[in-house]
């Protein structure tokens, strides 16, 4: 009865404050109080109880109510961070201070002349004791205050943190505690969710901004990540602590997530879109700087404007590393998880947020990056963004995972040790409805990216080239691809050559140029060991002819594009299935749709690949020398870069537009004698004589003595002089920055629905829409 009466007397609060057409005065302790000292309420109730339309109300009615009611809030956190809250009466103020400030707090961030409000100084708010009371001069804009009120709440013994001390001397004093001593760790009270749900409220500010590719510092984070805020390294290495260190199987007791209420799991959620907000805010560091490839090795070029760009640059222990590593790669294979007990294990849900987490350890960290390289443990990262990236691959509500999933593997696959590490077998099974296969981690990529492009939704095109350039990227390594995941790149080849998709499009032909150039690369360094691709190449010879002899001339190019208009898929007319799909991996459930209804966020589009990644030759020694722009000719006839279109080129509606012959004429002529077909067609002209005949002598039909055959041939001498291997290393640029910070809102955003906290406000970072 007294939990009714105690939101009846809230809600009355709240129709005062919007009724009251004169400014309450800040002195009137018994209105405000109503707010947050006699109530119980949970954050559910307090969004159900304050309306969005009284607050705009408010807002617009009453200015000054809704100004004395946030200094107020905020005056009440920042007392009792100076106090500790030894009692219960306080604590309960803070957490029903912090509430409020999270209904509101999105509703000033919409309003553009409001958005100044939390930066002005308010008399009186940044006092830190009774004798600056009269004293304005030192005030602190209100969010300076609210900030460092939040950070020491944090570390609040026996609130926030359990107390290190017993007995009558146990209140410290919260001035001059360490709280180094008090990172969080397990046994953690569960008020820290709500706090920091109010600490990301605060950063939000960003989602009411339009896009923009120039860097907007966000003052909020900026402030919390300076030196201002003394509980940085600690807050730092608390948040990372806590995301890292949590294992949501736990004991492994089945079906214990629906037995015991796991309060962690909401703490860590929290906790890494928190990291993942302030270190997206990299105040001039690696995301915006020139990207010359001696400032991506310079440790020292982050400066030391957000603490926790600094700090996440500087871990340098191999032990930080392996915890790191250890605790990301547990999390992102949690949902993949199988039991012979349905449901029995808990699912995460965050996966989105480590992926971005993820990313800037290694963008922000290059010796992190190295050390994941410089094992196996790369694979426990690998299988699991490929089972997301087959699992999303229909959904166009996840567009931004396939994204994110895909950087992160162009990322991986500029370093030589990537290539090297796909060539550990493949054993783990994950459920995935993708052929059955006996062969490499290699094997698996390029089974996953076969199904992206073949039966994925047409959003996703513009990423055919990062995915082709990926496997362009890790091609000189791989020792022994499959039968499955041969048919797979020829089947790939077999749909982007046909010439109504050539002249569909003026960027249509870079995919078939990276797919010769894998095979180039496979063949010239990785011939012994690879006789199924050599196989599936002589069987489809045919293919390669078909390239040598593209017809150029405007007949045939127009009759190409009116069999197209017949053809609307990217790559139809190609069977979408093949022998060897008939059987998937066990468990396996085919990629849905998203279900009608579900909410998704737009992003702004990616650069073109030649904007995402900078050419870098492999030398002898295996060290990488970058190839300069003016080099770009001479190396032509290894990579498409005849022109640089803009990224509106690759989007599934430019596949299909109508061009006309006379301005494609040119292009045709131009990228077609720069096919790098040499190698393709030696090998050919040598392998194909030797195979009929040995068939025709031996009346050979049986497929494995041919590949018996090939495995001990040898093309040593006969092949042209080996081409340098060139490597496409993702570079850092603004339009990937800007995509992130869209695409990083967007997930917490969606992520945090109960409470609603930015639902129907006026976000103009990017789009909500509903499928």
């Amino acid at each position: 009865m007294g939990n009714t009466d105690s939101k009846l007397n809230f809600r009355k609060a709240v129709i005062q404050l919007t009724t009251k057409t004169q400014p309450v005065e800040a002195t009137d302790d018994a209105f405000w109080d109503q707010f947050w000292a006699d109530t119980a309420t949970t954050v559910q109730d307090v969004f159900a109880l304050v309306p969005a339309a009284e607050i705009r109300a408010v807002r617009e009615e009453s200015p000054s109510n809704l100004a004395t009611l946030c200094y107020k809030a905020v005056e009440k956190l920042v007392q009792a961070a100076e106090s500790g809250c030894p009692l219960e009466k306080e604590k309960q103020i803070v957490l029903n201070c912090s509430r409020m400030l999270t209904r509101i707090l999105p509703y000033i961030f919409e309003d553009q002349d409001w958005r100044g409000f939390f930066w002005s100084t308010v008399p009186g708010a940044g006092r830190t004791g009774t004798d600056e009371m009269d004293d304005d001069e030192g005030a602190r804009p209100l969010a300076e205050s609210l900030l460092l009120a939040m950070a020491d709440l944090l570390f609040c013994p026996d609130f926030t943190v359990n107390s290190h001390r017993r007995g009558p001397d146990s209140v410290e004093d919260m001035q001059t505690m360490d709280s180094c001593e008090y990172i969080w760790e397990a046994g953690v009270g569960f008020a820290q969710v709500l706090m920091l749900t109010l600490l990301l409220t605060c950063f939000s500010e960003a989602m009411y901004l339009p896009p923009s590719s120039d860097t907007i510092l966000n003052p909020w984070v900026s402030f919390f990540c300076s030196t201002e805020n003394r509980h940085a390294l600690p807050l730092f290495t608390s948040l990372v602590n806590v995301v890292c260190a949590y294992d949501p199987v736990g004991y492994g007791i089945p079906y214990n997530h629906l037995l015991f209420s796991d309060y962690r799991e909401q703490l860590v959620e929290q906790a890494v879109q928190i990291l993942i907000v302030t270190l997206e805010h990299d105040g001039g560091g690696l995301a915006h700087r020139p990207p010359s490839p001696s400032s991506m090795e310079d440790q020292d070029s982050v400066g030391p404007d957000n603490l926790f760009v600094n700090y996440l640059s500087r871990i340098h222990r191999e032990e930080d590393y392996d915890f790191v590593l250890k605790g990301l790669a547990r999390l992102l294979v949690n949902p993949l998880m199988q039991t012979y007990l349905p449901n029995s294990t808990k699912k995460i849900q965050f996966h989105q947020e480590l992926l971005v987490l993820f990313w800037k350890l290694c963008d922000f960290n290059k010796k992190f990056l190295f050390f994941v390289l410089k094992s196996s443990d790369v694979l426990d990262i690998l299988v699991p963004i490929l089972f997301y990236l087959n699992d999303a691959r229909a959904d166009q509500s996840r567009v931004g995972l396939m994204h994110i999933g895909v950087f992160i593997l162009l990322l991986l696959s500029g370093e030589r040790n990537f290539g090297v590490r796909l060539n550990k077998p493949y054993s783990v099974h994950v459920p995935m409805d993708i052929p059955v296969f006996t062969g490499t981690h290699a094997d698996l990529l390029i089974v996953v990216f076969h199904k992206i492009i073949t039966s994925g939704h047409q959003r996703l095109q513009p990423l055919f080239d990062c995915l082709l350039t990926i496997v362009v990227n890790v091609s000189p390594y791989l020792k022994s691809l499959s039968m499955v995941a041969a048919n797979k790149l020829l089947h790939l080849l077999e749909a982007f050559s046909t010439n109504w998709f050539l002249f569909s499009a003026s960027q249509n032909h870079h995919l078939v140029f990276f797919l010769l150039e894998a095979f180039n690369n496979i063949i010239q360094y990785q011939f012994d060991g690879n006789c199924n691709l050599v196989y599936a190449i002589i069987r489809k010879r045919n293919l390669f002819h078909q390239l040598a002899n593209l017809p150029t001339d405007p007949a045939s190019i127009q009759k190409a594009l009116l069999r197209k208009r017949k053809s609307p898929d990217a790559i139809t007319g190609i069977s979408r299935t093949s022998s060897q799909e008939t059987v998937s991996m066990e468990g396996s459930r085919p990629a849905v749709p998203a279900e009608p209804g579900t909410l998704k966020t737009s992003l702004v589009a990616i650069p073109a690949i030649d904007k995402l990644t900078e050419k870098s030759q492999v030398s002898e020694d295996g060290t990488m020398i970058s190839v300069l722009k003016m080099e770009h000719s001479h190396a032509s006839h290894h990579t498409p870069q005849a022109d640089h279109t803009p990224q509106a080129d690759h989007t599934p509606q430019a596949v299909h537009s109508s061009v006309t012959c006379p301005f494609l004429l040119p292009q045709v002529l131009s990228w077609k004698c720069k096919l790098p077909l040499q190698t393709i067609m030696r090998l050919l002209q040598v392998l194909v004589p030797q195979v009929e005949k040995i068939c025709i002598d031996k009346g050979l039909t049986d497929e494995s003595e041919i590949l018996k055959f090939l495995q001990h041939g040898t093309l040593v001498g006969l092949l042209p002089v080996p081409h340098p291997i060139l490597i496409r290393k993702y570079q850092a640029n603004a339009g990937t920055a800007m995509w992130f910070r869209t695409y990083m809102w967007g997930v917490v955003y969606l992520r945090n629905v109960d409470p609603p906290i930015w639902y129907d406000t006026d976000v103009r970072l990017f789009e909500i829409q509903k499928m």
